[in-house]
């Protein structure tokens, strides 16, 4: 009798458990999509200065709000998988021409030249120096899309090719790119110096890039010449404080670790 007293009750506990499933499980998509954090202006730190003002003036898009895709634009990670595995739903595809360098130790370094597609505004030549991120080459998505804007706003881009990171050019000398040698960089820069003797420089670099463009600036005065500004675009700055904060697992950070040391691994790998 008693039993059968508490059957009854058994379908309300089970509707109160997959209540509370569904509630955990919003929490969590709430949390990782980071659908409660606020949007807002990024914080800009410069010094006042003659370029800064331009900078500002002409690019209005750096004081205004971040609006971000519905439901997933808040969150990096989903971002970065989309962007990164993806690309968009239309990526081009600018024709180029690889070029390639035989560097004093043997080495075969290669970049990919790509012609302006219309007039440059201030009617001037101008070559953009590219150098992308970490084991990333021309033909990453990312790369191909900015290279197809700058070709149509009159520039003419050149783009790095680190050492070992195409799949299809094998390796001439016992050694692959490395975090802080400038060597094909700075190859790259006097081939487009020596074949364009008129053409003025914008350095460009990604995330990796941007610590090789800017150590090849600082490396010598004569490697600024004509070059009239350097963009460095998600740059880290510190290899080995950065080497702590990826083995945290705070915001997945060790995963990101182990999905660069894995791709570094299959470069190394193909060339053995």
């Amino acid at each position: 009798m008693s039993a059968m007293l508490e059957t009854p009750e058994l379908p309300a506990v089970f509707d109160g458990v997959k209540l509370a499933a569904v509630a955990a499980v919003l929490y969590v998509i709430v949390r990782c999509l980071n659908l409660k954090s606020p949007t807002a202006p990024p914080e800009l730190i410069y010094q006042d200065s003659a370029l800064a003002r331009f900078l500002l003036k002409s690019c209005p898009l750096l004081t205004k709000e971040y609006i971000p895709p519905l439901i997933w634009g808040k969150s990096g990670h989903i971002q970065t998988a989309l962007y990164g595995k993806m690309g968009r739903v239309r990526s081009p595809h600018p024709y180029g021409l690889r070029k390639y360098l035989t560097m004093p130790d043997g080495a075969t370094a290669t970049f990919d030249l790509f012609e302006p597609q219309s007039e440059h505004c201030i009617g001037e030549d101008v070559t953009m120096v590219i150098c992308p991120g970490i084991a990333n080459h021309s033909e990453k998505q990312y790369i191909r899309t900015f290279v197809d804007y700058a070709q149509k706003n009159g520039y003419r881009c050149a783009v790095l090719n680190h050492l070992g990171a195409l799949p299809n050019i094998e390796l001439t000398s016992p050694r692959m790119f490395t975090y802080g040698c400038t060597w094909e960089f700075g190859a790259m820069v006097n081939s487009i110096k020596k074949t364009y003797p008129q053409t003025q420089l914008v350095v460009v670099g990604f995330s990796l890039g941007g610590n090789i463009v800017c150590k090849y600036l600082g490396e010598s005065q004569a490697n600024q010449e004509r070059v009239l500004c350097c963009v460095s675009v998600c740059q880290g700055y510190s290899a080995l404080r950065a080497q702590e904060t990826f083995m945290q697992w705070d915001q997945c950070r060790r995963f990101y670790n182990f999905l660069m040391a894995d791709n570094m691994k299959k470069i190394i790998l193909s060339h053995r």
